[in-house]
């Protein structure tokens, strides 16, 4: 016969602790659960979120024109009319500023910085921009500096006048407008794209611009300067050497029909080289041209958004989402959908085999996806703890600096040109 213990060991008093238990761990799951949901969404869930590391401090409105930012190894640059300003990538803390001298401006700057060095274009009492300096982006010294022939006396009309890259300074002048010539330049085309040594400034050649045709921007790649051109009946593209400016290739922008010479044109990349072209007419082109080293015509694609970059032999394209094309064929190879909807992209970073995106939704905070450039999947996603600029700016630039994810902004209103992120 059993015997029934009382001494509160037996199974009875088992039974009751792990009910116990399980009446305070069930709300304590919940509340924990709830807990976690509410964190991730705030971006304060460890292994899921992105925090503010720096903030450089604001600076005053910007023009609409001299605006840039660059990175060159562990610093962070930022051009704008009336300074060049340098802060360490790792802490934000500046290092040198180059202030423009007396009342000039900075009305353009190259798009890159080879070997450390950045182009700025100035302007004087509203001559254009007439002078181009090179700055070291090391140590902020002026390397040296000369003058070009300007277009007209607004600098906002000035894009891709200096270009940096195999070890060449490129300058497209311009010339005064001939006044029954609407806008073509009185200056000869085999006079308007001058090449110089990049860190002396050492002249090295005038390109041999092919007739009837002007330079309207110009980009370098590590073996060859690039030209748009517009000539008489059509837009077209242009190779030159980089050790003497001779002619590789000219070939025409358009394939089915000619691109206009007026069409709008910009370099999305020198090496691949795209292009994005706009027709500024009914049925125009409005599409991204990518083409091989040899002058061959790749992929159309169709441009969708504002933000789009070129690497891995793609373009990734920034709209509602994030689409990938192949640059050889123009066809799409992937797209993400994990973005959701109600968010919009709003700096793009490619490189290393991965695509950066940062967000911006209305209703929740910012996130952070990361995408694998081959296959489009999803790598990481992080909520920011803190918006990337407070719900209330644009992104103009996006760089990568070890753990850290460096945003650029400028615009309207006091911005802080440089923010730091670190996932946690």
């Amino acid at each position: 016969m059993a015997t029934r213990t009382t001494d509160g060991t037996g199974p009875g008093r088992g039974r009751k602790l792990l009910a116990a238990l399980v009446l305070i761990g069930v709300p304590l799951a919940l509340v924990g659960g709830l807990a976690s949901c509410v964190a991730s969404e705030l971006g304060y869930m460890p292994g899921d979120s992105i925090e503010r590391a720096w903030d450089t401090p604001y600076d005053r409105t910007a023009a609409k024109y001299g605006n840039a930012a660059w990175a060159v190894g562990d610093t962070v640059v930022r051009s704008r009319f009336d300074a060049v300003t340098a802060f360490d990538a790792g802490t934000g803390k500046r290092r040198w500023e180059y202030a423009v001298p007396g009342r000039a401006e900075i009305c353009a700057t190259s798009n890159t910085a080879a070997d450390s060095v950045a182009l700025i274009a100035l302007s004087e009492s509203g001559k254009g921009c007439a002078t181009v300096a090179a700055i070291d982006l090391k140590d902020g010294r002026e390397l040296w500096r000369t003058g070009r022939s300007p277009g007209s006396g607004d600098p906002a009309d000035d894009a891709d006048v200096v270009a940096t890259g195999a070890g060449l300074a490129v300058l497209r002048d311009e010339g005064d407008k001939a006044p029954d010539a609407g806008a073509r330049p009185a200056l000869r085309g085999d006079e308007a794209l001058r090449a110089f040594d990049l860190r002396t400034g050492a002249p090295r050649w005038k390109a041999a611009i092919p007739k009837d045709c002007f330079p309207r921007r110009a980009a370098v790649a590590s073996n060859q300067v690039l030209a748009f051109l517009a000539c008489d009946t059509e837009a077209k593209v242009a190779a030159f050497d980089p050790t003497d400016g001779k002619e590789r290739w000219t070939v025409p922008l358009g394939g089915r029909r000619p691109i206009a010479a007026d069409a709008f044109v910009s370099f999305l990349s020198a090496e691949p080289t795209v292009l994005k072209v706009q027709e500024p007419k009914e049925h125009g082109v409005h599409a991204y041209l990518a083409f091989q080293p040899d002058g061959r015509r790749q992929g159309q694609i169709d441009v969708i958004g504002d933000d789009a970059a070129v690497a891995d032999g793609k373009l990734f394209a920034a709209s509602g989402g994030l689409v990938a094309f192949d640059l050889a064929t123009g066809n799409e190879v992937w797209s993400s959908d994990s973005l959701g909807t109600g968010r919009s992209i709003t700096a793009l970073h490619v490189g290393g085999g991965r695509v950066t995106v940062l967000t911006r939704s209305r209703k929740n905070h910012d996130e952070l996806y990361v995408y694998d450039s081959a296959t489009g999947d999803t790598v990481d996603e992080r909520t920011f703890s803190r918006d990337t600029d407070d719900g209330n700016a644009e992104l103009t630039g996006l760089f990568r600096y070890k753990d850290l994810f460096i945003a650029a902004r400028w615009g309207d209103g006091a911005r802080r040109p440089f923010s730091a992120y670190r996932t946690w």
